[in-house]
């Protein structure tokens, strides 16, 4: 099997879990014995680029000439089975998806955030979320809270893309839809279930995790739809020390307020961006990792990491994080599924009961995003995250490693290759 894996890359100085999952399932494809030919581009590349192909930025989103000639030569060259889909802006667009078609190339879509409807992608907006462009032919409240790069024009440019490309969205052959939130979200916007699969990101397996260090790590970019205020302000409810370290590492916009908050007090550290190597000594350093969203996270890396080295996971109930919690389904009855992981009982093998308002699952908690539910959740997770650890790995093992989700990966390609019909 063949398969053009598109995706325009965030900039390296953002840290990106979308770059992180690309990466990793170019490699467990490749793993797989798929031959995969990577249709790249880089938000990095647009501070070299000539003063020629800078002028034609503004179109970008909605056309991309460039990209379109490069994908159609690679189309006629290589003659893939699919052409997979990520993130298409600004150096791609969506026009990919009308220039495989026309080459009778099926397309697989993963859809990583709300772009179809959002034009920041996230469904947030100064502090809250935000789903105002819902069900809109124009998203004018985009364009008035000047919702993408802060920028009036740059919002109007991409809500008349996301207008103009929804026919092309809804000629996907199949979408990849992260979480069954995301399900859900694609549904609203009018794609059939047939045409959606619900499957997980992967990372590769680290191996047999560490025994568990202390404290909680925030792992992420320092930007404010990721809860850095929620934690600080839940953390300071807790004397200096009460809870063991608190890590943050990473970069962003942010990052004084976390550096005002380690120097405050001792019991925060700031590690800056970490490499892979840091990530893993960060995670082997601590005993739970925090994901304390306040949008609709779709699917964060961070929580797969954390359930791979077995450090359970406290996080907001938003988004994707209680389903990658197993918080977001009944459990399934005894050996059926990856929800049947033995679970640990309300007040675990140790400890207090969980208070009210803290929702368990297999591997850790979800609160509502609210300061003193986060502060009260804590130090529950403090005293039971050793009891979670092992779930934790088994609901990693079960629902996130390589070899699950390659296998459904592949199934989606089969599913479009022998019955795509031609596109014209």
């Amino acid at each position: 099997m063949r398969i053009v894996v598109a995706h325009n890359r965030y900039r390296e100085a953002q840290p990106s879990g979308e770059n992180t999952i690309v990466d990793a399932e170019i490699g467990q494809l490749t793993a797989a014995g798929v031959e995969v030919l990577p249709f790249l581009r880089s938000s990095d590349e647009i501070p070299s680029m000539s003063k020629a192909a800078k002028a034609l930025l503004p179109i970008s989103p909605i056309w991309a000439p460039k990209a379109q000639q490069d994908l159609d030569r690679l189309l006629v060259e290589h003659r893939p089975d699919v052409l997979h889909l990520h993130n298409p802006y600004p150096l791609i667009s969506p026009w990919v998806v009308r220039t495989a078609h026309r080459r009778g190339v099926p397309v697989v879509q993963t859809v990583h955030n709300y772009r179809q409807v959002c034009s920041s992608g996230l469904y947030f907006r100064d502090g809250v979320i935000c789903q105002d462009c819902r069900g809109r032919a124009l998203g004018v409240p985009a364009i008035v809270h000047r919702c993408y790069r802060g920028s009036r024009a740059q919002s109007a440019l991409m809500a008349t893309t996301l207008a103009v490309h929804r026919p092309t969205w809804k000629s996907v052959d199949r979408f990849i839809a992260l979480t069954s939130a995301v399900a859900d979200h694609l549904r609203d916007y009018g794609i059939p279930d047939e045409r959606i699969v619900v499957k997980p990101n992967a990372i590769p397996d680290p191996g047999t995790p560490a025994p568990l260090g202390d404290g909680f790590l925030f792992l992420g970019r320092l930007s404010p739809e990721k809860g850095l205020d929620l934690l600080l302000e839940a953390w300071r409810r807790h004397p200096d020390g009460a809870l063991g370290p608190l890590r943050i590492a990473g970069d962003g916009e942010l990052r004084p307020l976390v550096e005002a908050a380690a120097a405050e007090r001792g019991d925060v550290t700031f590690l800056g961006p970490l490499d892979r190597a840091g990530v893993r000594a960060a995670l082997t350093a601590s005993a739970v990792v925090l994901a304390t969203s306040t949008w609709h996270d779709v699917l964060p890396t961070v929580i797969i990491e954390a359930l791979a080295s077995g450090r359970p996971v406290l996080g907001t109930a938003l988004g994707g994080i209680p389903y990658l919690v197993g918080a977001d389904t009944p459990r399934e009855p005894a050996g059926t599924g990856p929800a049947a992981v033995a679970s640990v009982p309300a007040g675990g093998a140790t400890g207090p009961a969980i208070p009210a308002g803290i929702e368990s699952g297999d591997a850790g908690w979800v609160v509502a995003p609210d300061p003193a539910a986060l502060a009260a959740a804590l130090p529950v997770a403090r005293a039971h995250a050793a009891a979670r650890s092992a779930s934790a790995r088994t609901r990693y093992e079960r629902t996130f490693h390589p070899d699950v989700v390659t296998r459904r990966l592949l199934d989606t390609y089969k599913a479009v290759t022998p019955t795509a019909p031609p596109h014209h």
